[in-house]
């Protein structure tokens, strides 16, 4: 399975982008950026926050207009499914792979061809069980009007002490409000929300492996390193040191694959 990792800085204005012969995953990176993009007869305006996710089919061509810069991973999968148009969703399962493939590009593909091809798999897999026209359709929920501009918030002040307060201030609504219609909305409390995607950033931290635990607990606004370490070990049943340390040997030994399949 062939699979190609891009990383695009697009300035503010208007982007015409050819249809591709294969379906595109494009997650949005770095801070929010409000866009309007049209695919064939579909179109959509809104906040692309950090870990958003927009899947391209094949044969539609995309414009874009962002009002600010926008940073973007491109993941070019090849799929025989019929792949569906979707806009700024979340999906982690996407998110994390997508980081996986930008940090080995990132590295000047360290790892080899099949390593890349392996995760291209695992998204094209992904892809035909979540977002065809073979799959499950998705559930709606119902909850907090301005979900989008709280996101973005979180997204881009994961480092700061955000209090609940602010939050409600982002939605429009009250405190006791939020946190009912937040819940309803993506299924987890605000504060558990929060946690989980300091965690999931700071696993990709941890997987870059360029800063200190301490550093990375700063990074993803734990208020100490101890306090990252409980979270990271109640969520993922590893210490962060453990986490690195796995994602250290799981790179090895897929590289070492790679290479004897390479060979054989």
């Amino acid at each position: 399975m062939n699979a190609r990792v891009r990383f695009r800085t697009d300035p503010a204005g208007v982007i015409e982008v050819p249809a591709r012969d294969h379906p595109v995953v494009a997650i949005h990176f770095g801070p929010s950026v409000y866009i309007h993009c049209r695919r064939g007869p579909w179109s959509h305006c809104g906040l692309g926050v950090h870990g958003d996710i927009d899947i391209i089919p094949a044969g539609i061509p995309a414009r874009w207009e962002m009002k600010e810069t926008d940073r973007v991973i491109l993941l070019d999968v090849e799929s025989n499914a019929e792949i569906v148009n979707r806009f700024q969703i979340r999906d982690r399962q996407l998110e994390t792979w997508g980081q996986m493939m930008k940090a080995e590009m990132d590295a000047g593909f360290p790892n080899g061809r099949l390593y890349l091809d392996s995760l291209g798999s695992c998204v094209a897999e992904h892809l035909q069980a979540r977002h065809s026209t073979a799959s499950a359709p998705e559930v709606r929920r119902g909850g907090l009007a301005r979900l989008r501009q709280v996101i973005a918030y979180v997204e881009d002040n994961l480092s700061q002490d955000l209090s609940l307060k602010e939050l409600a201030a982002v939605a429009g609504v009250s405190v006791s409000h939020i946190k009912t219609t937040f819940r309803e909305s993506v299924g987890l409390p605000v504060h558990q929300y929060v946690i989980r995607r300091r965690v999931d950033r700071a696993q990709v931290l941890l997987r870059e492996g360029k800063l200190s635990i301490s550093r990375i607990a700063a990074e993803t606004g734990f208020s100490h390193q101890s306090h990252l370490s409980y979270h990271v070990r109640r969520l993922l049943g590893v210490s962060p040191s453990e986490s690195a340390r796995r994602y250290r040997e799981v790179d090895r030994t897929m590289a070492v694959n790679d290479q004897r399949s390479a060979r054989s």
